[in-house]
């Protein structure tokens, strides 16, 4: 069995982290959501994997070399353009032959791996498998709908009115099947190719197309939000760790990891927080669910439920919280300007202005 991921896309609800970074390399608990993916892989037992590719091939490659560091054996697959999941599979035929695979989208993050999915797959072996969960908006998602039996009867793309609330997730088990389903469908409005359409393909076709509902932690980390949560998670299952120097005037309370070459002085650290290597933290606050990459400053600050990538300093700007800093960004504080109000009122205003 192979697996098949998917690391190019532009990752535009990302923006601006993702104009100088692949999406798929942005870190949670200070490793790439990619990382986690290529882990899952791993345990289930698979070594070769074929890696789509679009205009972040060069970063994508430089971090996962030739997957070896993974027990994996990596194939690179350039795609021009995000032309859809099932163009992805289209592009890959020759790596994929005729072989069943797993295909898992390299933005994705679940909780408990896919160990038990692939070894339910090869065992049963059923045409198509996919993973569902329940979404309280799904009209952002695939959106599939179940007979009374469980079985998969209808598959659509992002729907206005979704007949159901469950979303795909971004794994998918297939047979060699899947391969005339996808030359077979035609692109959508968005110019796609789906792989929704190719799994109603299959559906319509009468072939074996299974689901799993999971009930585990899920999400694409496709904002800044889900970022920050698919963090939050992880940093509640780590271990406390001091490698670094942690000063007597300092407090670390909690799950806290503080990576050798980190440094505190005369700061709080409350955890679940990671602090990466060589990074500096003094005179100031961090606080749950806080992840600070590697060789960063943070002086006279407050910081909480936020990421911080490697290279960047905040220096005294009072209290910081839920954000996403990027790579070699430097936060100060504004200059002291006079404050006014300008104020065009009509007849019998009210106002109160805090001064």
């Amino acid at each position: 069995m192979k697996a098949l991921v998917l690391s190019g896309g532009a990752g535009t609800r990302l923006r601006p982290i993702t104009h100088t970074s692949a999406k798929q390399l942005v870190p949670v608990a200070n490793k790439p959501v990619l990382f986690y993916g290529l882990e899952s892989i791993a345990a289930a037992g698979i070594t070769d994997v074929g890696m789509i590719v679009g205009d972040t091939a060069a970063e994508i490659e430089e971090a996962i070399g030739d997957g070896s560091k993974f027990g994996l054996e990596v194939t690179y697959i350039p795609q021009e353009r995000p032309l859809g999941l099932a163009h992805a599979v289209l592009i890959a035929r020759d790596f994929l032959g005729d072989d069943d695979f797993v295909m898992y989208l390299g933005d994705n993050f679940i909780v408990g791996g896919i160990s038990d999915l692939v070894e339910e797959f090869r065992t049963t072996r059923p045409d198509a498998q996919i993973l569902l969960t329940r979404v309280p908006d799904p009209r952002s998602f695939g959106v599939a709908e179940l007979g009374p039996s469980g079985q998969v009867v209808g598959l659509e793309e992002k729907p206005e009115h979704p007949k159901s609330d469950l979303a795909l997730v971004g794994v998918y088990l297939f047979t060699p099947a899947v391969h005339e389903a996808v030359r077979a469908i035609k692109p959508s409005w968005r110019g796609e190719l789906e792989i929704t359409h190719a799994l109603q393909y299959l559906i319509d076709e009468r072939a074996d197309v299974r689901s799993t509902v999971i009930r585990g932690y899920w999400k694409d980390t496709g904002n800044v939000g889900d970022m920050l949560e698919v963090n939050r998670t992880v940093l509640e299952g780590m271990e406390r760790r001091i490698d670094g120097e942690v000063d007597e005037a300092s407090q670390t309370l909690g799950r806290v990891v503080i990576e050798e070459g980190a440094r505190i002085t005369n700061s709080r650290i409350v955890g679940p927080v990671v602090i990466g290597a060589g990074t500096v933290v003094s005179d100031s606050y961090v606080g749950p669910f806080t992840s600070v990459a590697e060789n960063c400053r943070i002086t006279e600050s407050e910081l909480e439920f936020s990421i911080v990538l490697r290279d960047s300093s905040i220096d005294g700007v009072g209290r910081i919280e839920s954000s996403l800093i990027g790579r070699h960004v430097e936060v100060t504080p504004a200059p002291g300007v006079p404050s006014a109000h300008r104020l065009v009122l009509g007849d019998h205003s009210k106002v109160q202005i805090r001064s």
